[in-house]
């Protein structure tokens, strides 16, 4: 098991930036591919971006594409969502997501949940 901890959540205006980060406290990380997901009141929890473990691949719902950025840095375990142009939509509680292999794929199952992290975008 990983252990994930999220951080970065706040409140920002319309159009302003966040960057969150996803910390692993415990376990290995390198290995395996990492996620976000985010989740609104009484909505379902959805897929927001992914990241292979090496980096080199990329995936995001269209929602997000041109906006948000995922990334890491395997020798701090540190997973990064850049969040740019940021619209009232996306308020949610973001969480990071360990992958159960290297690879990201949209079918995979998770192996680790973070806590979450609060995003609150104000128009």
């Amino acid at each position: 098991q990983v252990q994930l901890v999220e951080s970065g959540g706040g409140l920002v205006q319309a159009g302003g930036s966040l960057r969150l980060s996803c910390v692993a406290s415990s376990g290995t990380f390198s290995i395996y591919a990492m996620g976000w997901f985010r989740q609104a009141p009484g909505k379902e929890r959805e897929f927001v971006a992914g990241i292979n473990w090496k980096g080199s691949n990329t995936y995001y719902v269209d929602s997000v594409k041109g906006r948000f950025t995922i990334s890491r840095d395997n020798a701090k375990r540190m997973v990064y969502l850049q969040m740019n142009s940021l619209k009232p939509e996306d308020t949610a509680v973001y969480y990071c997501a360990r992958a159960i292999g290297g690879e990201w794929t949209m079918s995979g199952r998770i192996g680790d949940w973070g806590q979450g992290t609060q995003v609150t975008v104000s128009s």
